[in-house]
């Protein structure tokens, strides 16, 4: 009778070691496909354009970690975001044309609507990723987390780091306002919050949207510029160089905490540089670049970009093909396993194949940029604006001559041809119309510059001031 039972408890403890072995290789290989998904970070930077980095030809600025961030990876010669920083962003967190999300300027947020709009987040998240939005938010609407963030610090406005600027008296995190104490430089505030997030969730995968204060106005005095320092060109130079030192100092953490291999980094700038620089941000010996900030032309969208993932995306590779900011979300959905739903427009194009080296064949031949009531598609030689005006790129960045409609250029002719049948499909004007002047500008910026150019005409001081050179406070 003993051994019986001993029989039968063996039988029990064998069938339930083998029952939870059953439970377990299932959990265990869920968890190991978790950990194989990607981190993904995007740092955006503010109003830096090509001529801001060194890897890009910038004669007046030197950026080593962004070179050498862009020399483990891959570099874009030619990703274009929108001429201004709101409808930039929200093009790339929606993967939407300006014209469908009706963010067409700075103040077309409040028609970006959670129930209208989906956005990266909330891509990610069903695919097991903890998300967070760290530093500008103010021209999208809401809070962060409205839109899929579990976490986020954001500032008020643009271009803040010092609790002596006016609204810059205090941040919010996750909801709750922080005083921006004296001393405190807010980049470094944002880059601990940054740092800190990433080590408590080193376990699984996480998506960090991390919009940097750098190198918007107003331009002030880093913790590294030399006291007494009064030039201010010197000061945006020491801005620049900040920024390049927190992308060096956040690299350094992702190889601390042996996360860089699997880790997809994004560095890129929102739109081109701003005025009262652009001038002076030339590239390779001299070379003026033709547009910046808020302009149509070909640097006011054309911005620096660099994608980095060790081991997976190709070291050292330049390429010319063309993307869009709006190609992020289906990227970013592809490499990490997320499903885009099936109900939901987007204007992106995956490029994840291309970007780690399974193909060649790029997937766009043109792009389309749109800023207030003005748009424009490009393809490689060619560019076609809302008014019919045809431009010769083949020497951009530095010219873009009209082109004669009357040309016998059989290339031009087939270039005008292709890119008007494809604004004929887009339609913007049959979507949502910007609501302001056009420009896309705030329209207190607006105001301002309209007020200061009838100041001049009657006579005024001709001398620039400040709010002339740099932008307004919400541009």
């Amino acid at each position: 009778m003993k051994f019986e039972t001993m029989k039968t408890n063996f039988r029990f403890t064998a069938l339930f070691v083998a029952t939870a072995m059953t439970w377990c290789v299932p959990a265990l290989h869920a968890a190991d496909a978790l950990a194989k998904k990607p981190n993904i970070i995007f740092i955006l930077a503010d109003d830096l354009g090509i001529g801001n980095v060194g890897c890009y030809g910038a004669d007046n600025f030197k950026t080593p970690n962004i070179d050498k961030l862009a020399q483990s990876g891959t570099r874009f010669e030619h990703c274009y975001a929108a001429p201004l920083c709101g409808p930039s962003r929200a093009l790339l967190l929606t993967g939407r044309y300006a014209y469908r999300t009706g963010m067409t300027g700075n103040d077309s947020g409040p028609l970006v609507k959670p129930e209208n709009e989906t956005m990266i987040p909330k891509i990610l998240k069903p695919a097991g990723y903890v998300t967070a939005m760290c530093g500008k938010w103010s021209q999208l609407p809401m809070q962060p987390s409205d839109f899929g963030f579990d976490e986020y610090l954001r500032f008020n406005g643009s271009g803040k780091y010092w609790n002596t600027q006016t609204g810059n008296k205090s941040y919010t995190r996750n909801g709750d306002d922080v005083p921006l104490k004296d001393g405190e430089y807010l980049p470094d505030t944002m880059q601990k919050f940054v740092v800190d997030f990433i080590e408590r969730h080193k376990d699984q995968p996480f998506y960090i949207h991390y919009a940097i204060s750098h190198v918007h106005a107003e331009i002030l005095p880093t913790p590294d510029t030399a006291p007494g320092t009064t030039d201010q060109f010197k000061i945006y130079q020491d801005n620049v160089a900040y920024m390049d030192k927190l992308v060096g100092k956040l690299l350094a953490e992702l190889d601390r905490l042996k996360l860089r291999d699997n880790t997809l980094i994004v560095f890129a700038g929102d739109n081109g540089t701003a005025q009262g620089y652009a001038a002076r941000c030339t590239i390779n010996g001299g070379k003026a670049l033709s547009g910046k900030k808020g302009e149509m032309l070909e640097c006011g969208a054309l911005v620096p970009c660099m994608v980095s993932w060790a081991g997976k995306v190709p070291a050292g590779k330049v390429t010319p093909s063309l993307i869009s900011f709006a190609d992020f979300l289906p990227t970013f959905a592809e490499v990490s396993g997320a499903k885009i739903p099936s109900n939901l427009v987007i204007d992106g194009k995956t490029f994840a194949p291309q970007l780690l080296g399974k193909s060649e064949a790029w997937p766009r031949d043109w792009i389309f940029v749109e800023l207030g009531r003005h748009w424009y598609d490009r393809e490689m030689n060619w560019k076609l604006n809302e008014s019919a005006e045809f431009f010769d790129m083949k020497n951009a960045p530095y010219a873009e001559p009209l082109v004669a409609t009357n040309t016998q250029n059989q290339a031009a002719i087939a270039g005008r041809a292709h890119l008007q049948e494809v604004l004929n499909q887009l339609n913007p004007a049959g979507g949502i119309m910007d609501p302001g002047d056009g420009s896309g500008r705030h329209a207190n910026n607006v105001k301002r510059a309209a007020k200061k150019a009838a100041k001049k005409n009657k006579g005024g001081s001709t001398t620039p001031d400040k709010s002339e050179t740099e932008n307004g406070p919400n541009d």
